[in-house]
């Protein structure tokens, strides 16, 4: 999956998280919702728990929800969850400089948040 999409989805799967913050949703019921495979919803999970943005449970009663609140999530913070190695550069003169970019990026991204997206969201229903 190319990174954008990695992103999307993962902008998606929280934002139906953000619906019941403190409740629990499983990949299968968020699939169902989002109209995706629940293994695609679960590389998501993966990413955004190793990033600290959600809390997983495991077992009958488990699934995932938000660990933050939606106004605290950024949308650079879920960036950078799911970009990987962006802009992978062989030369260290310009190493330096991509790293810049990217938390230029992650920054202005931050700008906007998880809140935001679910109100654009709610208007658009």
């Amino acid at each position: 999956m190319a990174q954008s999409e990695r992103f999307q989805l993962s902008v998606r799967v929280l934002a139906v998280l953000a619906e019941e913050p403190g409740g629990m949703r499983t990949s299968a019921e968020i699939a169902e919702i989002l109209k995706e495979s629940a293994v695609m919803v679960r590389r998501a999970f993966l990413l955004l728990h190793k990033a600290g943005l959600i809390e997983q449970k495991k077992g009958p009663n488990g699934g995932a929800k938000l660990k933050l609140l939606p106004k605290q999530i950024g949308l650079g913070d879920v960036f950078a969850a799911t970009s990987g190695d962006w802009l992978t550069v062989n030369d260290k003169a310009v190493t330096g400089l991509m790293k810049k970019v990217r938390d230029d990026a992650v920054e202005a991204m931050n700008e906007h948040s998880l809140a935001g997206v679910v109100k654009r969201l709610k208007k658009r229903k």
